[in-house]
């Protein structure tokens, strides 16, 4: 075994089987993809740490964009209980690491990115990893993709202060839609579902993240 399976599987035994993540499909898909091909050389031997990993810029915090921390991705989809048949929207893709992890979940998945440099490497990677089923566009992350909507399921991969309307209404009748909602104090994962004309919000853990671009706080001016 490499050292980056053996560092993969005691990821998914000590960070993700331990954090109420029942749908074992998830830890399945995240001991099969190779985290580390999706991050830069130079930080591939962090590729496994429970953190949020940069993937441009100097990788120093506080990162610009990243791939979310493993725990908190999985417990994420577990909130967003995940189908088979599903048709998922994964916004702020970044280098396709949550996409090809969707792809094992899921029947077909659209990966939103907004960076053009990101979206040619997750089309690069995702093409050698065969992840057929997912199709990366880009695009502004807060519009979501309404082309190839609606949507079973769509996953917000980083920190928001608000969801948009626009997004919400993306989803299918009974479609959820799963992000970390942040602020002030600590940030939280929830849950949106659609039921008719009507989305209901429900709350699901503490996580934090790094703010999506187009999601951060407004700042206001200083007179």
């Amino acid at each position: 075994m490499s050292d980056f399976a053996l560092q993969r599987q005691n990821m998914v035994e000590s960070q993700v089987r331990p954090s109420d993540v029942t749908d074992r499909r998830i830890p399945r898909a995240m001991n099969a993809v190779p985290r580390e091909v999706f991050v830069p050389a130079a930080r591939r031997s962090l590729a496994y740490l429970d953190i949020d990993l940069a993937v441009d810029g100097s990788g120093q915090p506080p990162a610009r964009r990243a791939i979310l921390a493993p725990r908190t991705f999985a417990k994420l989809l577990q909130l967003a209980a995940i189908e088979p048949t599903d048709v998922v929207l994964d916004i702020g893709c970044a280098t396709g690491y949550s996409a090809a992890i969707l792809g094992r979940l899921a029947q077909k998945v659209v990966a939103l990115e907004s960076d053009a440099a990101l979206v040619q490497e997750a089309t690069q990677v995702l093409a050698t990893l065969k992840a057929d089923n997912v199709s990366v566009v880009e695009s502004e992350l807060t519009a979501g993709y309404p082309a190839q909507g609606p949507f079973d399921v769509i996953v917000v991969e980083g920190a928001v202060v608000r969801v948009p309307d626009a997004l919400l209404g993306q989803l299918k009748d009974g479609g959820r839609l799963v992000a970390i909602i942040s602020g002030v104090g600590t940030g939280r994962a929830a849950v949106w579902q659609r039921a008719g004309e009507t989305i209901s919000e429900r709350d699901g853990f503490d996580a934090a993240a790094v703010f999506l671009p187009g999601f951060e706080p407004v700042r206001g001016f200083v007179f």
